[in-house]
This record gives C-alpha cells, structure tokens and sequence, in this order.
C-alpha cells in the first residue's frame, strides 16, 4: 500500500507532511503517520530525569517496606505460625489481591513463554532464595547470613555486565563498596558452619538471577502482571510444602494482622515498586538501593523490641545512605543527559 492510500488526501510523489515532535520513519503518538527516522525526538530531559526519579523512589519505597518483613513475621511466628504457612499465606493472598488489581486495571495474564518464565520466577527464584535462606539461618549467624545475602548487588552488577553489557563506572564501584561494608556493619556477623555460608551464597546468587532475569521480562508486561504471576508461582509451592509438612494456621485475631501486614506491606508494596523502579534505573542500581533494607529493620527492631543501636549499626547505616545518596545523585544526573541510557 502506497503513501496515498494511507492519506487519500494526498497524491503519490507529494512529500510527506511536517508533523511537529516526530521523525521521518516513525510513528507519531497520536497516530498521525510515519515520518523519515532523521527527525525523531529524543526523550526530552525532563521526562528522563523524572523517570530517574521516580525509580529510585521506587526502589527505596521498596526496600523499606521489605525491611518491615523480618518486624512482622516475627509477631507471625510469636503467634503461633511456621515458616511454610505464612509463606504459603503471604503469596496466596498477594496473588489474590494483585489479580483482583489485573482485573481492575483491564490487563491480561501472560501467556506463552513469558508466563512461563514469570512462574519460574516465582516457583523457583523466591521460593529458591527463601529456603535457602531460612535454612541458612540455622547453620550459621542470621548476621552473617543476613552479609552473605546482600552480597547479591555485587553479583548482580557482574551478570549485567556479563549478560546486559551494562557499563559499571567508577562512581557505581564506590558506591557497591560502601553499601556492602555498611551492610555488614549494620547485620553484624558472626560465626558459622560452611553449609549455612554455603547456602547463603546461593540465596544471594538465586536472588541475583532473579533479578536479571526480571530485566528482560519487565520490558514485555507490567509491575502488576509480573507480580501476580510471580506470587501465584510461589504460593503453589508453598501450598504443596505446607500440605506435606502440616499448616499452622492463624487462630487469633493479632495473627492474622500479622499475615496481612506480611502480605501487604511486606510483599505487595515492595514487589510491585521494585520490578517498576527495576525497568526504570537497571538491575545493578536497583540492587544497591535496596540495601536500605536492613537499615529500616534494624531501626524499626530498635523502636518496636528495644534493640540496642550500637554505634558500628549506626556508621553502617550511615555508609549505606552515602552510597543511596551517590546513586540518586547519579541517576538524577543522567536524567538531564541526553542519550543515557535508563539501565545504566
């Protein structure tokens, strides 16, 4: 079909109108045509340093609603829950409510190898870390397996390297060793058996893939889509090993606050804002604003159980906000930048 049977208004051979905003080649937003590719508009810098932005707002909503899950899993497990129930509980109801959501928002389910790769994220990648990590736990400090995990952002930004060619400045190393050390002043470590550090190491490598992976999906469906697939994965897993071990079921009504904080703040927030601040900041800047984590669970340990801030806690918090702060100011950069790149 020529030029003039997209526009009969036009007679073939007549140059192309001048659409204001677009390139000859591409496709003007409001549908208006194509014009030669030469001419096309780069995101505007606004638009980038917003989009920067609101993905670091993103993630460090993320890490500190993740901070609160060890705060009311722990009033879970006072009250009489094991770890397979609340599990299999926190990602069912979460399924549940972010498919209510896909419902709402007119979205549909996944299909084809994205569903399949979602459902692995979920069957294999959570459900992977998770039990790798509360296995750990009981071979070695949680201090150190809480270190051994967060060396995941150092992992993470080697396999996007490897995998994503994404380019690790020196402003990003500085920024991955300052989170790492203040991670491991803040969890404290200790002592272990080489099983519980092995099985660390694995969580913080499944957790790392995960993350990579997610990168690739994110370009193909939404935070909600993804959410839902990934949480319905986990929640049959958890179901079966739930079933296999016996449930222990909430009983009070305290309990069951305790599962639906679990659920809402603890999962559903975190998960939906950090795959959204993923597809907008990358996986290596994602990961290391995520160490804002431990920060927020040791200080919510000390309001709410009377934990003792120590001052080595307070220096690794301290160091952890410096590399945040190094990162937001770095991505912020790059939004007033043209032709950066939004993994970088």
């Amino acid at each position: 079909m020529g030029l003039s049977d997209r526009d009969p208004g036009r007679t073939t051979g007549s140059p192309p109108p001048q659409i204001p905003g677009c390139r000859p080649g591409e496709f003007h937003p409001r549908g208006y045509g194509s014009i030669p590719h030469s001419e096309a508009p780069s995101e505007s810098g606004y638009n980038r340093k917003v989009n920067r932005a609101l993905g670091v707002i993103f993630i460090v909503i993320s890490a500190a609603s993740f901070g609160t899950l060890a705060i009311f899993g722990r009033y879970a497990y006072d009250r009489g829950l094991d770890t397979f129930t609340l599990l299999f509980l926190r990602f069912t109801f979460s399924a549940i409510i972010m498919g209510g959501l896909l419902i709402l928002r007119r979205e549909s389910i996944p299909r084809g190898k994205t569903l399949l790769r979602l459902a692995g994220m979920g069957a294999l990648g959570y459900v992977g870390q998770s039990f790798c990590y509360l296995t750990a736990i009981k071979y070695a400090s949680a201090g150190l397996v809480a270190l051994l995990l967060y060396l995941y952002p150092t992992f993470v930004a080697i396999l996007s390297a490897i995998f994503l060619k994404e380019k690790i400045g020196r402003l990003k190393i500085i920024a991955l060793g300052l989170a790492t050390l203040g991670a491991a002043l803040t969890v404290n470590p200790q002592g272990g058996q080489i099983s519980g550090i092995l099985l660390a190491i694995s969580a913080a490598l499944i957790y790392s893939a995960y993350i990579i992976v997610g990168v690739g999906i994110m370009r193909q469906v939404s935070a909600v889509q993804s959410s839902t697939v990934i949480f319905a994965g986990a929640g049959i897993v958890y179901g079966a090993l739930t079933a296999v071990s016996g449930p222990h079921w909430p009983v009070t009504g305290t309990a069951w606050l305790a599962v639906a904080a679990v659920t809402l703040v603890a999962t559903v927030i975190p998960v939906v804002t950090f795959l959204a601040g993923l597809k907008l900041i990358g996986p290596t800047n994602a990961s290391m604003l995520s160490t804002l984590e431990p920060v927020v669970t040791v200080l919510l340990a000390a309001l709410l159980f009377g934990e003792i801030l120590r001052p080595v806690i307070l220096a690794g918090g301290g160091l952890i906000l410096a590399a945040v702060i190094l990162l937001t100011r770095s991505e912020l950069k790059k939004g007033r930048e043209p032709g950066k790149a939004t993994n970088s």
